[in-house]
């Protein structure tokens, strides 16, 4: 699956960049480079933030197993 990532320059210096397709997950950074690198890290921090929260709420006969999006 591909997501689509929006870097833009900021006004103060460096770039902020977000995930079109998920709200919430943004970052910024001093160099293109280092944006690209922080909006991965907030990628994973999402995912793990939902992962957790999703298993708060499972009941004990959830079944859970991987799942993958072949490209669309």
């Amino acid at each position: 699956m591909k997501f689509t990532a929006v870097y833009e320059p900021a006004a103060e210096g460096g770039y902020v960049a977000w995930l079109e397709e998920m709200p919430g997950v943004q970052t910024q950074g001093e160099t293109l480079a280092e944006a690209k690198e922080n909006l991965l890290d907030a990628f994973q921090l999402s995912l793990d933030y939902l992962r957790e929260k999703a298993r708060k709420v499972e009941s004990p006969q959830s079944v859970r197993e991987t799942f993958e999006l072949a490209a669309l």
